[in-house]
């Protein structure tokens, strides 16, 4: 029933269907790619559409174990010991190969040898590591973070350290020779005293330290309102950014007795969090990109470059676990109290949206990006406070709390007697997976009701009023 609903969910960082057996390369380059990121799951016998076909029963199962076996062995180095087996779902029997993430990393193809047959795991495909991949996987096998390393391209001496004296000194705290040397922001190597990465980063010296921010007419990037690039140091940029999103979102009065109280749409903890989350947790070690704020007006959306940390998958961070990618920055921030308690970023933006009367925001891994994205308040709602909702006719609730998506399949409703999934598709600019899931949901909320089966299916309005 678990690997049923494994299957349900479709390919992702660890999993990945062949519909029947792949050729020798195909299956080492994946099995090495698991070990080198997460961890995870070949099935052989579940096509791309996620429909269990299972293998031929005329094959014989232990033949074809031995053989997968002795794939991995003769192509993959250091040895990848897998977990072979099979599960029988409705009759039909489907072969498992499932590797654990692997304490030798990085794996690599024998024949191509650690410089060129390396590969990690990007979202659901097998990707050839880069050059910046293979020294991460290197340094994760020394347990040692990029922002630990010496910065060996900048003389200390010359560095201008103001910006986190002065943070530290507004927390009443000192940052003498000493504390920097607790904190890794310097290391002393033959009686010399050497800036590690992370104090470039946090000063901003490095090129890629660098966040753009955009203000976007409607819910697409075709037109720009306002855009701005924040250099220096992490703290200051943390600053600007905060002010370029207040200025870019509504702001609203609540009447509690004889006082007003100004009110932002999107609440500050939400807001705040993400962009520390983006600031501190994003890669540094590749040098040609950078976080990306964007206001839209649907969402305000952060983009940060690097995927969720190898050893975990977005069920684990949602699920509160924590691994720190950049140690010293991490380290820093959480002295200076801009990290509360480790794995409790991405609970507190739900919570805090939830409970402003927000829907619940989308933080996804996207290839080798995260993305944040926080709804707003549809257009047109300026006048409401937090915590109200728009009026659907006809519905059992009368105060449901509607996506801009959702709006728009209702809109289009209006004029129109019914609407399939290809319809909605193109009214979301979604693709057919998430049209299923906006139709599913309003279907749910009484919203829309059922017409017809199979590829007839389409949706109309519940009409609760009993109106035809």
């Amino acid at each position: 029933m678990e690997l049923t609903k494994e299957i349900l969910k479709g390919e992702s960082k660890v999993l990945e269907f062949k519909e029947n057996m792949p050729n020798n390369e195909s299956i080492a380059k994946t099995i090495i790619a698991f070990s080198n990121t997460s961890g995870g799951k070949l099935l052989i016998g579940v096509s791309d559409k996620r429909e269990i076909i299972g293998i031929d029963k005329n094959l014989d199962i232990f033949d074809i174990q031995d053989k997968v076996a002795s794939i991995i062995y003769d192509n993959c180095y250091p040895t990848i010991i897998p977990e072979i087996y099979t599960s029988n779902i409705d009759g039909k029997i489907i072969m498992v190969i499932e590797v654990f993430r692997g304490n030798l990393i990085p794996y690599f193809m024998k024949k191509y040898g650690e410089n060129e047959g390396v590969y990690i795991r990007v979202g659901a495909t097998n990707r050839k590591a880069s050059f910046e991949n293979i020294l991460d996987l290197e340094r994760q096998s020394r347990r040692i973070s990029f922002d630990e390393e010496i910065n060996y391209d900048e003389d200390f001496g010359d560095m201008d350290i103001t910006p986190v004296e002065k943070r530290f000194r507004d927390m009443g705290k000192t940052l003498d020779l000493e504390k920097l040397k607790n904190l890794k922001l310097i290391k002393v190597e033959n009686g010399r005293v050497y800036a590690t990465n992370g104090l470039s980063i946090i000063l901003g010296t490095f090129e890629n330290c660098m966040v753009k921010c955009s203000r976007f007419k409607g819910t697409s990037m075709d037109v720009f309102l306002d855009k701005k690039e924040y250099i220096g140091d992490l703290f200051s940029q943390i600053d600007k950014i905060e002010g370029f999103i207040k200025s870019h979102i509504k702001l609203k009065s609540e009447i509690k007795g004889l006082q007003r109280k100004d009110i932002l749409e999107i609440p500050i903890e939400a807001i705040r969090e993400a962009i520390v989350n983006a600031i501190v947790h994003r890669d540094y070690a590749n040098k040609g990109r950078d976080v990306k704020v964007g206001i839209y007006d649907d969402i305000l959306n952060i983009v940060s470059p690097g995927g969720f940390p190898s050893t975990i998958t977005e069920e684990d961070i949602i699920s509160g676990r924590s691994e720190v990618r950049n140690k010293v920055i991490a380290r820093v921030f959480k002295e200076l109290n801009y990290i509360e308690q480790w794995g409790s970023g991405i609970n507190r933006i739900k919570s805090s949206c939830i409970k402003h009367g927000l829907k619940e925001p989308l933080i996804k891994e996207t290839g080798d990006f995260v993305s944040v994205e926080i709804y707003r308040e549809l257009p047109g709602s300026a006048d409401k406070v937090p915590g109200s909702a728009d009026k659907v006719p006809g519905s059992a609730d009368k105060n449901i709390d509607l996506s801009d998506q959702e709006v728009k399949v209702l809109n289009y409703l209006k004029d129109n007697a019914k609407v399939t999934t290809s319809q909605t598709m193109k009214l979301c600019s979604v693709k057919e997976r998430r049209a299923r899931i906006i139709l599913k949901g309003m279907v749910e909320k009484r919203l829309l009701r059922v017409v017809g089966k199979g590829r007839a299916t389409c949706y109309t309005v519940n009409n609760l009023d009993g109106q035809k």
